[in-house]
């Protein structure tokens, strides 16, 4: 059976908690056994909806957002924000988080020194073809393009708003690079020398299944931050922070 994706895990993680909270505390409240007020029984709720995430092995960013989602619901009600407001928040969360709930891949920027990292690990030969899977606001190809002008190169993006963001940069810039709005796992990665991703771990292991069957022999699958697990890299380039180290193999 297929796991449900970790969004929807939590939310029935969520209801799971007030259910219980409610069973545990209506019958004494209505004995007068104790008195807890709101805040405290939506901050146990939360608390509660922590540890079985924990427990069932939930990511753990996704602990405090459990801890602190119903005393947030409850701040923010408190405070009368037009619903438009929260209508325009879930817009701009949608435009750039888009499906994330469901490929577990949450916009993450890399930056400069990370850019240098893979550029020194390009295979030096001009025409090299190279594509940024999730790529984000592009600066990455951007970069490599302006740095390596003999190559070739390529982003896709799903969420619409950082592709456009990708888009207007290169055109701006008067830069060569492709960006398209596509799901990465539905690319075919055999045309590629070089595949970069800064994806999550849940992503890896099925992204490396995708390498081994497209990818020529000979071509190289980067991955900032995030290892195979179980399969040991050819180039580890370790950097300030685990976040920083790029790892590298050679189909």
């Amino acid at each position: 059976m297929r796991a449900l994706p970790p969004g929807i895990q939590a939310l029935l993680i969520q209801l799971a908690a007030v259910v219980v909270t409610i069973g545990i505390a209506a019958p004494l409240l209505r004995a007068g056994a104790i008195f807890l007020p709101l805040p405290a029984l939506l901050v146990g709720t939360g608390l509660l909806a922590a540890l079985a995430s924990h427990l069932l092995k939930l990511p753990s960013w996704w602990l405090p957002i459990q801890a602190a989602f119903l005393p947030a619901v409850a701040a923010a009600l408190t405070l009368n924000v037009p619903p438009a407001v929260y209508l325009g928040i879930f817009l701009v969360m949608l435009v750039f988080y888009w499906s994330t709930f469901r490929t577990r891949v949450p916009l993450f920027l890399s930056g400069k020194a990370s850019w240098a990292r893979v550029a020194e690990h390009l295979p030096q030969r001009a025409g090299v073809r190279f594509i940024d899977l999730g790529s984000g606001l592009g600066g990455l190809p951007l970069h490599l393009a302006r740095v390596r002008p003999d190559g070739c190169y390529e982003g896709v993006e799903i969420a619409p708003a950082p592709w456009l963001i990708s888009r207007v940069r290169a055109w701006l810039l008067g830069s060569p690079v492709h960006f398209s709005r596509a799901d990465y796992t539905s690319l075919d990665l055999a045309s590629y020398d070089v595949v970069f991703a800064f994806l999550s771990p849940a992503a890896m292991p099925a992204l490396w299944a995708k390498a081994r069957r497209e990818m020529r022999p000979g071509a190289m699958l980067f991955s900032l931050a995030f290892p195979v697990p179980g399969v040991p890299a050819d180039i580890v380039v370790v950097g300030a922070s685990p976040r920083d180290t790029l790892y590298g193999w050679t189909l």
